[in-house]
């Protein structure tokens, strides 16, 4: 049994995520924006629930005074965002950022007392920094940052091994479900597999990075080869 943070566990992919480690038997802290939403997802699946905002990193420390041993540690708080050059939003900008690389690096801070060698990390990128597109300014910038940060945690804290994810459009997320059925054929058309990536696919593939004990300081992409299209 082991002991799972998943900081972004309320809904999508970190939920997910959280769920099949509860019933793997594990035992699982996910954090949420909101502590009632926080209480309930977890009371749901059958973990513990914890308020921690990202975007609000003077507080994180508070937010897991309590959290003990913590062998695998998932960082999967995102905010969908956009924004552009031409017409740029300062404020949403600083909170994608800060929520991203200072909150992420704020937890992984906060939390290093509680890992031990043999703990494992993973953050959440995303491949808008390979395939930037109108409106990524920000998001394609922050997740370039996260390799980077993957790469200096892996460094500070070794041998504790620090990985990133970067999905591509996954199919049957929160996000892309509903969308048009012919925008989904069309990114489907343009995937080398034929067909988009689920988040039964990325859970399988942050289970990897936290379980294999020679993949270190890595960027995973979960594309089903969409990056070549």
């Amino acid at each position: 049994m082991s002991s799972v943070v998943v900081v972004g566990g309320t809904s999508g992919i970190g939920r997910e995520f959280a769920r099949a480690r509860v019933e793997r038997g594990d035992e699982v802290v996910l954090t949420g924006r909101d502590a009632g939403r926080a209480d309930a997802v977890a009371k749901e699946i059958g973990a513990r629930g914890l308020a921690l905002d990202l975007s609000r990193p003077r507080e994180i420390a508070a937010a897991l005074a309590d959290v003990e041993q913590v062998d695998h540690l998932v960082l999967a708080g995102v905010s969908r965002d956009e924004n552009r050059v031409t017409a740029y939003d300062i404020d949403a900008a600083l909170h994608l950022v800060t929520l991203k690389l200072v909150g992420y690096t704020e937890v992984v801070h906060t939390l290093r007392p509680r890992l031990h060698d043999t703990s494992a990390i993973v953050l959440f990128g995303g491949q808008a920094k390979e395939r930037p597109y109108p409106g990524a300014t920000t998001v394609a910038t922050v997740n370039a940052g996260v390799t980077g940060l993957v790469r200096t945690l892996a460094v500070e804290l070794a041998p504790i091994r620090v990985n990133a994810v970067h999905p591509g459009v996954v199919g049957d997320s929160p996000y892309w479900r509903d969308k048009p059925a012919e925008v989904l054929a069309g990114l489907r058309a343009r995937t080398p597999a034929g067909q988009l990536a689920t988040m039964a696919d990325v859970v399988d593939a942050v289970d990897f990075l936290l379980r294999n004990r020679s993949v270190n300081a890595i960027d995973l992409n979960i594309d089903g080869g969409w990056l070549l299209g």
